[in-house]
């Protein structure tokens, strides 16, 4: 995995946490969130990760420790633009990159591994994207329903995904969901995540366009089901609990 960065994206505020904390140094058992992310990165990667800072970065730094690689974003514009801003910071010798979220501390690391196994042992598709399936979004999969959706043609290939705030009522009946862990080929990344706009209704530039992106350029988008557990962020108080049961 040497030719591999991971890029964490740590910059939101988290106002639906109800507090002033940066929302990546909520405690969740006795440690900030982050904290767990890092350790799993850490025990799959020599390669220090990049970590996107943007609200009270300096908070953040002093908690997380100052020897960690930083990059900050001045303005929250969305994830597309959270990875723009890390991109000039890779290593030079790098030739894919992986995105995970500082609010998401439950990815494992064989998951990280088996993601990254999964882009480079298949030739064709410039981003791997994993996934989740679920039955339902009931009880502690309520969470899921806020996720992006994958849409699928009539052969089964992966054409875009759609966020929820920009999903039709029969695209919000999908099942198979985004939780926006990606690993992409450096050089496709570098050439067009520069294309991205935010013609949305978050008004954003979506990580996630790349997708559609891709998928308008000819490939066949590649992706890797993942435990389902795995995928669940911290976004609200009652997402804090539920993630709490899963690290306990």
């Amino acid at each position: 995995m040497n030719k591999l960065e991971i890029i964490i994206l740590a910059a939101g505020k988290g106002s639906r946490m109800s507090g002033e904390k940066p929302k990546v140094l909520t405690d969740i058992a006795g440690r900030p969130m982050l904290s767990y992310l890092l350790s799993t990165v850490k025990k799959v990667h020599v390669n220090k990760p990049i970590i996107v800072l943007g609200y009270k970065a300096d908070e953040v730094k002093k908690e997380i420790g100052e020897d960690e690689k930083y990059v900050l974003q001045t303005e929250q514009l969305g994830t597309g633009h959270a990875v723009h801003q890390a991109v000039p910071h890779l290593i030079p010798s790098a030739e894919f990159v992986m995105v995970l979220y500082g609010d998401h501390p439950l990815i494992s690391p064989e998951t990280i591994t088996k993601l990254y196994n999964s882009h480079i042992n298949q030739n064709s598709s410039p981003v791997t994207l994993g996934t989740v399936i679920v039955p339902d979004f009931d009880d502690w999969k309520k969470p899921f329903y806020d996720f992006g959706r994958i849409i699928r043609n009539k052969e089964g290939k992966i054409i875009k995904n759609v966020e929820k705030k920009d999903a039709t009522p029969a695209e919000l009946e999908i099942k198979e969901l985004n939780p926006s862990y990606l690993c992409f080929n450096l050089d496709w990344l570098i050439e067009n995540i520069k294309k991205i706009d935010k013609k949305n209704a978050q008004g954003e530039y979506y990580l996630t366009d790349l997708i559609g992106m891709a998928n308008d350029q000819g490939y066949e988008l590649n992706s890797f089901v993942l435990p389902t557990h795995e995928a669940l962020g911290v976004n609200t108080p009652e997402q804090l609990a539920l993630v709490t049961r899963f690290i306990k």
